[in-house]
């Protein structure tokens, strides 16, 4: 008779859970009136991916999306999180002279991301987490902005350049530092796709060290890969590897949110 009763609970109980998860964690697959039923009453941080199209070695033009959008998909039940949809082009920069690339001037992107963070807050989310895949000017656009519409609009916002933050994981994994479209963002590609990645094209030959500050500049970046340090991060495809370097990725950046919003929550902010 104790069995049924708690087996009985455990029903009730997991299905009341499941009437309160959201059908999808993604705002463009989610029907307004359960958006309406789950923001702000029981969802209240939502992630934004942002990127570009740009060269990646061999990787696909656009890795700077597929990874924070692969991370934000990953993440977001952790969270207890929406997912905005990802803002796919971005300020290129150097590497906008390559095949496939897009490049959005500072202006433009500054008063879009502008509106679609305040579009953010005006439906009632209380933590906008920026996942930028994409550094160079665009890095101090984003921060710029979100600094802005946390004043105006009396919200809370984090940016975080994954791959920067999560340096240390790149030196764990790989015992080296990594670069753009290199050893670190090459394996975290892999992981998500494997299709998005083309070994049989590779050529050490086309990789190049970024210059230390004062040196040297070229624009176009004479190559597609760049290191951040001389000697270290050409890609070695492991695949074991990149599913480490996936998931340790992942966890860092969740902890830092859940962290970051455990203090704005204890400061009553």
């Amino acid at each position: 008779m104790k069995k049924s009763i708690s087996f009985l609970i455990f029903v009730l109980v997991s299905i009341s859970t499941l009437a309160q998860s959201p059908s999808t964690r993604e705002m463009d697959r989610i029907n307004w009136m359960e958006f309406a039923e789950l923001v702000p009453a029981k969802i209240t941080t939502v992630l934004l991916p942002t990127g570009t199209l740009e060269p990646h070695g061999v990787i696909n033009n656009g890795a700077d999306n597929t990874a924070p959008t692969a991370m934000a998909r990953t993440i977001a039940e952790e969270l207890n999180a929406m997912i905005a949809p990802t803002l796919n082009y971005g300020i290129t920069g150097s590497m906008a002279a390559y095949p496939g690339a897009f490049q959005i001037s500072e202006e433009a992107y500054a008063l879009f991301i502008r509106d679609i963070m305040k579009g953010l807050a005006k439906n009632k989310f209380k933590n906008i987490i920026i996942l930028n895949g994409h550094g160079g000017g665009q890095t101090a656009v984003l921060q710029k902005v979100a600094s802005d519409v946390a004043n105006e609009m009396g919200v809370r916002t984090l940016v975080i350049n994954w791959w920067s933050y999560a340096s240390d994981v790149t030196l764990e994994v790989f015992k080296e530092d990594g670069g753009h479209a290199g050893l670190n963002e090459t394996a975290y590609i892999q992981a998500i796709d494997p299709t998005l990645v083309h070994k049989e094209r590779y050529n050490p030959d086309q990789v190049t060290a970024y210059p230390k500050a004062g040196t040297w500049s070229a624009v176009p970046f004479p190559s597609s890969i760049g290191l951040y340090q001389e000697g270290q991060g050409y890609p070695n495809f492991d695949e074991k590897q990149a599913k480490e370097y996936f998931e340790k990725v992942n966890n860092k950046v969740a902890n830092l949110i859940k962290e970051t919003i455990q203090k704005w929550d204890l400061a009553g902010l």
